[in-house]
């Protein structure tokens, strides 16, 4: 499909054309010209008052296949996931069984191609998951995966977590890191403070956070490795991160939407949507990562969607399985938190790409079309009839959200708002 978007505000400090209002030009997925006033027998899109930016890129989503497509398959995640602007994702190996060989890249990679939506496997760490033996990494790395990850099962010994980044090391791979020490956090459920004693529940320090922040810090120096810290949560975290920064360590980090805009104040109702991990924190740590991504310590925003059945998430709090939805609210939540349309696309389309080393897009003629359309003014209802994952597990439904995506573009193929 040709289409000609017209009047819209260009957002990629790759290109030629940043800032300026433009019309750009598609055709056979290919940028063929960006100027005012074009003229064409393309479809035509109105871009007026909205901003088109590379297409968002989410380091951190987990979609149920292999094993578990009853959460969420690969078609309802990429239309969720267009629909939130996304038009890449890199998968969380949380799947049955996990993404611990190359079979399993292999497989998804091959499971994903020609859709609008590219997705690019992370394979485990360790084997099963288990945080005892090294998986196949390199077997992995050269199979496809763009990074590896026990997702939501954090490494706790520290032998392995050293071993995994001089491994990597050798081929340049990336080790992403849940830092959370399950013996400080052993039997909680939400953060450790005013709320978690005025309800009297056990609560997850800060400490069981930036302890492994500390620790994987320490063994990223001494390897002389690279590290990225996923969904950091606390303001020491950010502080520790960006004096190793500072140092000159390979470090990058990123935080969940949700993180930016929720604090465990709300948990007084006992809703389960809100239990994920890490858990919501204080306004004082909601603050501190806001200002981690304005001073550029916090390198990404992502979704964390986490779709889980109905059966575990609507039982009591305690019982409740960690995570919500986030592909279709990452943006307005970023909005929600004050960042510019500008830092929403370097948080959310350029950087991320840039952690994996991954190729990245520009806006310019002659390229190909990688583009999301978005305005950060538009407020809409998030409800369950345009709700596009399998699952609901989401505070935000039934809640009126500002900033909306109208266009995705990607692979030659278009996505448009209804």
């Amino acid at each position: 499909m040709n289409i000609l978007i017209q009047g819209s505000t260009i957002i990629d400090p790759t290109s030629p054309f940043n800032g300026k209002i433009s019309d750009v030009l598609v055709v056979d997925g290919v940028i063929q010209k960006i100027a005012p006033n074009l003229k064409h027998n393309a479809q035509i899109v109105n871009g007026n008052g909205k901003y088109l930016s590379l297409g968002f890129f989410d380091l951190n989503a987990n979609l149920g296949e292999l094993g578990l497509e009853t959460k969420e398959d690969f078609e309802t995640g990429r239309i969720a996931a267009m629909a939130g602007g996304f038009t890449g994702l890199a998968l969380m190996p949380n799947t049955l069984p996990p993404v611990d060989a190359k079979a399993q890249v292999k497989y998804l990679i091959n499971r994903a191609k020609g859709n609008l939506v590219d997705m690019y496997p992370i394979g485990t760490i360790s084997q099963k998951r288990e945080g005892e033996h090294l998986a196949e990494m390199f077997d992995m790395h050269q199979a496809g995966a763009v990074a590896f990850s026990d997702g939501d099962a954090p490494i706790q010994d520290a032998g392995l977590m050293e071993r995994a980044l001089l491994y990597a090391k050798g081929f340049d791979g990336l080790i992403m890191a849940l830092a959370e020490d399950k013996q400080l956090a052993a039997g909680a459920k939400i953060n450790e403070g005013i709320t978690s004693t005025l309800l009297g529940m056990k609560g997850v320090p800060n400490l069981a956070e930036e302890l492994m922040v500390n620790r994987d810090i320490y063994l990223t120096q001494y390897t002389d490795g690279k590290i990225h810290f996923s969904t950091i949560s606390t303001a020491h975290s950010v502080e520790l991160i960006k004096k190793a920064k500072q140092k000159g360590l390979s470090i990058t980090c990123d935080v969940a939407a949700h993180h930016l805009v929720l604090t465990d104040d709300i948990l007084s109702d006992f809703d389960s949507n809100y239990k994920v991990k890490p858990p919501l924190r204080t306004q004082i740590d909601v603050d501190a990562l806001i200002a981690g991504l304005n001073d550029n310590t916090i390198d990404a925003i992502v979704s964390q969607h986490t779709p889980h059945e109905i059966e575990l998430k609507q039982v009591e709090f305690e019982t409740a399985a960690y995570g919500m939805l986030g592909l279709q609210t990452a943006l307005p939540l970023a909005i929600k938190a004050g960042l510019s349309a500008m830092q929403i696309a370097e948080k959310m389309a350029i950087n991320p790409r840039e952690i994996l080393g991954l190729p990245l897009p520009s806006i310019a003629e002659s390229q190909k079309a990688n583009l999301v359309l978005f305005d950060m003014d538009t407020e809409w209802e998030y409800t369950p009839e345009n709700n596009f994952s399998k699952s609901s597990n989401s505070p935000f439904l039934g809640t009126v959200l500002k900033g909306k995506v109208w266009l995705c573009v990607n692979n030659g193929l278009v996505w448009e708002v209804e």
